[in-house]
């Protein structure tokens, strides 16, 4: 099962090392002082954030941090140390030379200063009589008249780029052998910088756009007027879905949204309505040499583990109550899970219709698997200039695509272009990034790198215009093959953009008999078909097994790992499948698929196709000829995902997955021998709660109409009895447990971030977190049906010794549900199932353990 982390770039592997530290301490006859405390309200014993801590007559200095903590080193003769905090009495302490010592402060509220600042507050951190919240309610209350919306038209030119690099490179890594002909790329900064001292470039995307904006009927359209990226070979790297999941991680941050999006996490804004009951305020200080005058206003969160941020505003004393400048970070103690670092600002400029509009936004992020070594850092810079407020536009320019190309992507614009486009140049370690990822795919050991990595990751070896594999498929077993060899490939673009083909060949060594595939895809948008939008018409062939209710996400049937599964896994069948397919997408990803099946199945194991004579006897039916017309309708709007070689990985967000489904049964074409109609419709969607996590719903219904449908045309639940968690399967059902030709059903996956966990010592340095899910069924199936009222149908299966292995859902939902512990080892969730309901039917578990690997932020 992949995931769009392991396709990022196959040397990100080598980086996640132990950095070591090589330090070298000089003999030095100063005298050092090294003084630390704690900074606390005298009355109240509430820790102090961000205290001012000085030496006086000189410029050198720090603030205490969120706990209050803090410390200094100093190597000359100094005197005394001096602490100031807005609406507290300045105090200062005498310093002993020579010695480490601890200077606890306690301050006191500064009387004279009470009218001015209005500080009343009494005893332990609260909100009531606190100016500083009575500043961030005045935010909020005008938050609605500082939006862009509250202007009837804006537009604005916006530049934007985004940057990525390897980062925190030890030098030992850096002249490392195998780095021997790639020293061009790396790249030295200050080694304070976020990112570390050596970092290697690796990818870089600019983007220039306008924008319009409409408030009724609302309406944000961008219409990109140049673009430009480093590219990786497309046979390694799909390139469009790797832009796409960076843009997805560095979102734009909209401070006047109650939720703001951090690497596909949703944390509560510090002027979100409900902020004063998540946050802490603190008044630092009014700056007076600004026009208007701004007030510093300091925020942590009130519990330092929660999906929240913590910063300082500046906000505008001109009665608009503005924010002119914001500077955003997290706290360590915050569980993302991948998250090292985070840095983000953003600056607001007063426009002509009095407002402050965004000027330029940064947010720069460093993931690791530790606290230490190798990372990826990341920084995405978007300016906007040129603002026009409330001049319309005609209808035609805001229809279409939230975000339309208005440019041809073949036509690579040049750099005199950009030099004189871009708002802002690029940095020193940006310039080179373009002309050297074009080198580096020259280089012969680099492209044996990727190819190598290509093959472990993605599963195939390309040879050009063939590839060959999944190698994961080549080799497993189930009781009716035994053990199966498969050997499979499919041609690539260097072939033909029109024209792919695929097949495979398996041979079970225990039924003796040949499996295969073949498929032709035709494309008419001239396009590789696995390229958005969707335009082709496939036809295909497949003669193979099946377990009846098995589907599952990402991953072949036929896997090595899912050869292992749990109870008894006899009811089998062969299949041939005639397949005709016409697939098209469009730009606002709503898409339809119309289809015709033609197929014939043959039972196997202890399944059995047969149906009840009149005197009694069974009759063995031999096998089932059907024939189907197929359509599917979809629509998911500002869908994202990451094109692999299988299989498109979506880049969940909070727009909603609607998909309804036709099939019908075609009684007398190609030997069917079926008339019925098969109507169901699925919704999904993410829902945000903030620091409270977030879960992902499903709820899905269908109705097979129709009499005397045979049970293997009608809904046969989705079972699982692998030792995987599958999300969209019943972890603790048998295969062929259910059938229905009516039903309804919810999913809820609900991962709660840690929120529970980090209140837990250890489980917060683990940085583990708690998962919960819950998953119904209800259904039914009429009389006309039911293999028991009706003899011409086939009979529901049964076990070796003659009892039902089959049931319908008439007597109570079907229910499951899960604890699990996420993020084990940054990469596996393991649940404890529970199954609720008809624990009477033979061989089921009522308990399970089940995992499922999951690279989140």
């Amino acid at each position: 099962m992949k995931t769009i982390y392991k396709t990022i770039w196959p040397r990100i592997l080598l980086t996640f090392i132990l950095l070591q530290m090589i330090s070298a301490a000089a003999i030095s006859q100063e005298v050092t002082t090294t003084i630390r405390g704690k900074i606390t309200d005298a009355r109240s014993g509430e820790t102090l954030p961000y205290v001012s801590i000085i030496i006086p007559g000189t410029t050198m200095g720090t603030v205490s941090d969120i706990d209050g903590k803090y410390a200094m080193t100093l190597k000359e003769n100094y005197t005394s140390i001096k602490f100031s905090y807005v609406g507290y009495v300045t105090v200062e302490k005498p310093i002993t030379q020579g010695i480490d010592q601890v200077i606890d402060i306690k301050m006191a509220v500064d009387a004279s200063m009470l009218k001015e600042v209005t500080v009343k507050g009494k005893g332990r951190y609260r909100n009531k009589d606190n100016p500083a919240v009575q500043l961030i309610r005045e935010v909020i209350a005008h938050k609605d008249q500082n939006k862009m919306a509250a202007n009837e038209y804006v537009q604005y030119e916006q530049y934007e780029k985004i940057s990525m690099a390897l980062s925190n490179l030890s030098d030992n890594f850096k002249d490392r052998r195998i780095f021997k002909n790639y020293q061009f790329l790396f790249k030295q900064q200050d080694s304070t910088a976020m990112g570390g001292k050596n970092m290697l470039p690796a990818y870089i995307e600019e983007k220039l756009s306008q924008v319009y904006f409409r408030k009724n009927p609302y309406t944000k359209k961008q219409k990109v007027l140049a673009g430009r990226r480093a590219e990786f070979d497309s046979k390694f790297v799909d390139n469009d879905g790797l832009s796409k999941y960076f843009n997805r991680l560095y979102e734009d941050i909209n401070l006047y949204n109650n939720d703001v999006s951090v690497a596909t996490n949703l944390l509560l804004s510090p002027i979100a309505n409900s902020a004063p009951t998540f946050y802490k305020f603190f008044i630092r200080d009014t700056i007076k040499t600004s026009t208007p005058w701004l007030v510093e206003l300091g925020f942590v969160p009130r519990n330092k583990t929660d999906m929240l941020f913590e910063g300082k505003l500046y906000v505008t004393l001109d009665g608009n109550y503005g924010v002119q400048n914001a500077y955003l970070t997290v706290n360590k103690d915050i569980n993302l899970n991948f998250m090292r670092d985070l840095e983000a600002s953003l600056e607001f400029e007063k426009g002509d219709d009095g407002r402050y509009h965004p000027s330029r936004t940064t947010l720069a992020m460093e993931f690791a698997l530790g606290e230490k070594g190798g990372g990826l850092y990341g920084k995405r810079v978007v300016d906007f200039k040129d603002y026009k407020i409330n001049e319309s536009q005609p209808d035609s320019v805001y229809r279409g695509p939230a975000v339309e190309v208005a440019y041809n992507p073949e036509v690579k614009t040049g750099e005199s272009f950009w030099n004189s486009a871009r708002h802002i140049p690029l940095e020193r370690t940006e310039l080179d990034i373009y002309r050297n990822i074009d080198t580096l795919q020259t280089i012969p050991s680099f492209r044996r790198t990727m190819d190598i990595a290509t093959v472990f990751l993605a599963g195939y070896k390309s040879f050009g215009k063939v590839e060959v594999g999944p190698f994961n498929t080549f080799y497993s077993f189930n009781p009716i093959e035994g053990f199966r060899l498969r050997f499979g490939g499919r041609t690539t673009t260097e072939l033909s953009k029109r024209v792919y083909f695929e097949t495979y060949a398996a041979y079970g060594f225990k039924d003796q008999k040949w499996k295969y595939f073949l498929s032709g895809t035709y494309s008419f948008n001239n396009k590789s078909v696995y390229h958005f939008p969707l335009n082709y018409i496939r036809a295909s062939y497949q003669r193979d097994t099946k377990i009846p209710g098995q589907e599952l996400q990402f991953v072949q049937e036929d896997n090595f790992l899912l050869s292992f599964k749990r109870g008894d896994n006899n009811r089998w069948l062969y299949n041939d499948i005639y397949k005709l397919e016409y697939v098209r997408e469009f730009e606002n990803h709503l898409s339809y698929k119309i289809g015709f099946t033609q197929w014939r199945q043959t039972a196997a194991g202890i399944l059995r196709y047969e149906t009840l004579e009149e005197d009694g006897q069974l009759k063995n039916a031999g096998s089932l000829s059907n024939t189907e017309a197929n359509f599917e309708l979809r629509y998911a709007p500002n869908e994202q995902f990451y094109q692999g070689k299988l299989y498109r990985t979506p880049i969940i967000n909070k727009y909603p997955i609607f998909t309804l489904r036709y099939n019908a049964g075609l009684k007398g074409v190609f030997e069917g021998q079926n008339r019925y109609h098969n109507l169901a419709a699925n919704i999904n969607k993410r829902v945000y709660l903030s620091q409270f996590g977030y879960a992902d719903v499903t709820a899905e219904g269908g109705y097979t109409f129709g009499s005397k449908i045979l049970f293997p045309l009608l809904t046969v639940h989705r079972a699982n009895q692998t030792y995987a968690y599958q999300l969209n399967s019943y972890n603790l059902m048998n295969f062929l447990e259910f059938v229905s030709d009516h039903y309804a059903s919810v999913d809820v996956q609900y991962y709660m971030n840690g929120f529970l966990f980090n209140k837990i010592p250890l489980l917060k340095k683990l940085k583990l977190r708690e998962v919960f899910s819950f998953k119904g069924l209800m259904g039914g199936l009429r009389n006309e049906n039911n293999p028991a009222y009706n003899n011409s149908l086939f009979r529901f299966p049964v076990d070796e010794n003659g009892k039902p292995i089959s049931y319908t859902l008439s007597r109570e939902p079907y229910i499951e549900g899960s604890v699990g512990i996420a993020n084990i080892f940054k990469l596996l969730r393991v649940d404890l199932v529970k199954r609720f309901s008809y624990l009477n039917n033979p061989n089921v578990s009522e308990w399970g353990v089940r995992a499922r690997f999951k690279l989140d932020f």
